[in-house]
């Protein structure tokens, strides 16, 4: 296994293939990225066989900004039949996993094996439980095939809750009908990347406050009213009149770059289109001054460099809080409902005062 798999947004390939890079040369891991332009995957080959399971050992999946799935193991190429066979055959040096995805890459070709994946998974998954490949334990490493046709695969692993939380990196999010606009998902994926489930009762309650910048129609807002909050809307544009018929929101026509609150809110979102370092200072002047206690904001990417432009702008936000004093805790990722763009959430470790 000396290949290190991992999927992407179309068009993000080399800063996934910079983002692996920088990771192994810190960590000491000899080899080499590659990709194609528009194949949504990017792959790290590995001088040594240990050097994926290396990589992923020493990595979150989690705090990886443009990687959406990862696994390690090799491609294979299959025969037109009898395909479990050579799966099979190609496993036996494979560690006993506790579950199984089948995944495709995000690509119209990719969307065309759905199909095939869907009436392929339910034979295989027989054959690898009678072959003792596949047993019921989540506490054992996730095989991961990734079909790139109907005869190669990459037959993949990853360890325990090291991995996407959806298969591809794909949410199932389901648009809700009453919200102003579809932007609203964007928030809805941030809160269940950032924020375990088990916690939303306690930080994502009725009893909160929260601020949207740049939020008309609303689709952000929504997403604070529906989870109980008191919203103060922060746009020159209108809001639509469902939220506003809540009682829940207050409609503010300001800047939302001069706009202070009066007192520390819970939450602060964003989703002004601006210049990444723009939005990037909001987040250190909200977070550094007190103004809330947690915020979701996204960096709109520049056309070129927009992994090293991601970084430099991280070390800027946690250089600000450093010399502030304070500790912040900073997550990033270009989650799947981003397009041109990176979604970033910031939390007080002090919980900020009242």
């Amino acid at each position: 296994m000396n290949t290190l798999f991992m999927h992407c947004r179309p068009g993000f390939e080399g800063e996934v293939c910079s983002e692996i890079a920088e990771h192994a040369a810190r960590l000491g891991v000899a080899g080499y990225a590659k990709a194609k332009p528009q194949t949504a995957c990017a792959e790290f080959i590995c001088h040594e066989p240990a050097g994926p399971a290396r990589l992923m050992s020493a990595l979150r999946f989690s705090d990886l900004i443009f990687p959406r799935q990862w696994a390690r193991g090799d491609f294979v190429q299959l025969p037109e039949t009898d395909r479990i066979s050579v799966v099979l055959e190609h496993l036996a040096a494979y560690p006993v996993c506790g579950s199984l995805w089948l995944e495709v890459l995000d690509t119209n070709d990719g969307k065309e094996l759905s199909n095939f994946c869907k009436k392929f998974e339910a034979p295989l998954r027989k054959a690898l439980l009678g072959a003792g490949k596949l047993v019921d334990d989540p506490d054992l490493p996730r095989l991961l095939l990734t079909f790139k046709s109907g005869r190669e695969v990459f037959l993949g692993v990853a360890d325990a809750g090291n991995f996407a939380m959806w298969p591809m990196g794909i949410p199932r999010l389901k648009f809700p009908r009453e919200a102003p606009s579809r932007s609203t998902l964007k928030l809805e994926e941030a809160w269940h990347h950032f924020i375990p489930r088990e916690q939303w009762d306690e930080r994502l309650h009725g009893d909160m406050t929260g601020v949207d910048l740049g939020a008309a129609p609303g689709g952000w807002t929504y997403q604070l009213v529906r989870r109980g909050m008191l919203v103060t809307a922060i746009d020159n544009g209108p809001m639509a009149q469902s939220l506003m018929d809540t009682g829940l929101v207050t409609h503010l026509m300001a800047d939302g770059f001069t706009y202070k609150p009066k007192q520390t809110v819970d939450w602060m979102v964003c989703d002004i289109v601006e210049k990444p370092a723009r939005n990037a200072a909001l987040l250190e002047t909200w977070l550094g001054e007190n103004l809330c206690r947690e915020a979701v904001v996204n960096l709109k990417l520049p056309m070129k460099q927009r992994y090293a432009e991601v970084r430099r702008l991280l070390e800027r936000i946690e250089e600000g809080f450093k010399a502030r004093g304070i500790k912040v805790q900073v997550g990033c990722k270009q989650l799947y409902h981003d397009r041109e763009e990176v979604t970033c959430h910031l939390r007080r470790l002090d919980g900020g005062k009242r």
